[in-house]
């Protein structure tokens, strides 16, 4: 199948992990009435993207199945990188603490994109 034994020995694994957990603590510093709304919503598709790489390497075994989930991970990506925006343009005191996180999902969302032709092709 791969040379991967464990989904963490995935970059987009570690790099969507680490991304959820700089980010997490900082949704928590949201004005009150947004820690449920917005903050909430950020928190779930930013662990989303997490959760499903994760799912979908757990069921590798039906090729299918995970680039499934890999596509369900891209597509929490962009809905992280679309909360942040809303966050940056609807609070301008967060830009500076949310703004270098649209770039680091972009880059993220790449490789997820690219892993996932990767599976296209290469899994057996």
């Amino acid at each position: 199948m791969s040379d991967f034994k464990s989904y963490k020995d995935l970059d987009i694994y570690t790099i969507s992990m680490d991304l959820f957990l700089a980010l997490h603590p900082k949704t928590l510093k949201l004005p009150k009435y947004e820690l449920y709304e917005l903050g909430s919503q950020l928190r779930r598709s930013s662990d989303s993207v997490v959760s499903n790489i994760v799912e979908g390497y757990g069921r590798r075994k039906y090729k299918a199945d995970f680039i499934r989930f890999l596509v369900f991970s891209h597509s929490s990506c962009l809905e992280t990188i679309s909360h942040i925006y809303k966050l940056t343009v609807l609070y301008p005191d967060f830009k500076a603490d949310f703004e270098p996180f649209i770039q680091a999902h972009e880059n993220l969302g790449g490789k997820i994109f690219n892993f996932m032709s990767y599976v296209e092709k290469n899994w057996k």
